[in-house]
């Protein structure tokens, strides 16, 4: 597969991120969903309203969440929606919790261990999705960008658990702990819901951006995190997931800041890589790129 462009930039501004999305060079159209973490009460490392916000008001985007898994500030509908609005993004964008009133199925094609990704039913009301995520460390997954965001983060609750159990239960009280399955057959399930979704949106209708600040061990769903032990990055952004995800964790490697040594523990002691590496071999993209400064 020819190597996949990447773009980035070291400034991190509503200028620069509207800047780097039209250097994409791909125009989203239609009713357009802009897929972001709003972070969990107590967090604070979140994609901010005040940087985003020039972005999505030129795609006149959606802001698109699902709940979660795990119990916090977000499992349960009424208190997501409190969070989203204590983090500020009511009422300041349009936003919509996409598995608020039901979930669908959509098929794995030739998947690892899924047949199958259960995502919120709102899904279908987008023509095209932004996929816009904070590049940051994971408790489970090492890492988190654009191919969690698209995997947990637009599965429904039922669908994170499945994703976690590697496809042997929807429930979100048995797919932890004992019942967990192998790391690697997490990470290779997070592959098969992209694949799904992919497939199921259209590979032309999605554009990935992913912003390399703020770059603590923890992901936005923690209430308390870590702090940052290294400087931020810059923002990159591309057509290929794979490509951005992967340079993404090339970036962390390859950087000076001796602050990085926390978060590349954290990415590698979960094989975070193995996500890129799984995506890579359903088709999604290609691990080989080259990048484009805007710099």
């Amino acid at each position: 597969m020819a190597k996949s462009k990447v773009f980035f930039t070291k400034e991190i501004t509503p200028d620069s991120l509207l800047r780097i999305y039209k250097a994409l060079g791909r125009e989203l159209r239609g009713n357009i969903g802009v897929k972001i973490s709003t972070g969990e009460m107590g967090g604070h490392n979140y994609l901010k309203p005040e940087l985003i916000g020039k972005l999505v008001d030129e795609l006149n985007g959606t802001i698109v969440e699902c709940c979660t898994a795990y119990g916090g500030s977000r499992q349960e509908k009424d208190k997501h929606w409190d969070t989203i609005k204590a983090h500020g993004f009511l009422p300041r964008f349009k936003v919509d919790l996409m598995d608020e009133f039901g979930e669908i199925e959509i098929p794995v094609h030739n998947g690892f261990h899924l047949d199958k990704d259960i995502v919120g039913e709102h899904l279908n009301n987008y023509d095209s999705l932004l996929i816009l995520s904070h590049f940051k460390g994971h408790m489970m997954g090492g890492f988190g960008g654009a191919l969690k965001n698209i995997s947990i983060g637009i599965g429904s609750t039922a669908g994170k658990a499945y994703i976690h159990s590697a496809g042997t239960t929807t429930s979100s009280t048995d797919c932890w702990g004992k019942n967990a399955p192998k790391q690697d057959d997490f990470l290779e399930s997070m592959a098969d819901a992209c694949e799904a979704v992919l497939r199921y949106v259209g590979y032309k209708n999605l554009a990935y951006i992913n912003v390399a600040n703020r770059l603590s061990v923890d992901c936005d769903c923690d209430s308390n995190p870590h702090e940052p032990e290294m400087g931020d990055l810059g923002i990159f952004a591309s057509l290929d997931p794979v490509a951005l995800d992967q340079a993404c964790y090339d970036a962390v490697k390859n950087a000076k800041d001796p602050g990085k040594a926390a978060l590349i523990e954290r990415m590698d002691s979960r094989h975070g890589i193995h996500t890129v590496e799984a995506a890579a071999k359903l088709g999604l993209g290609s691990r080989e790129y080259e990048i484009v400064s805007l710099d």
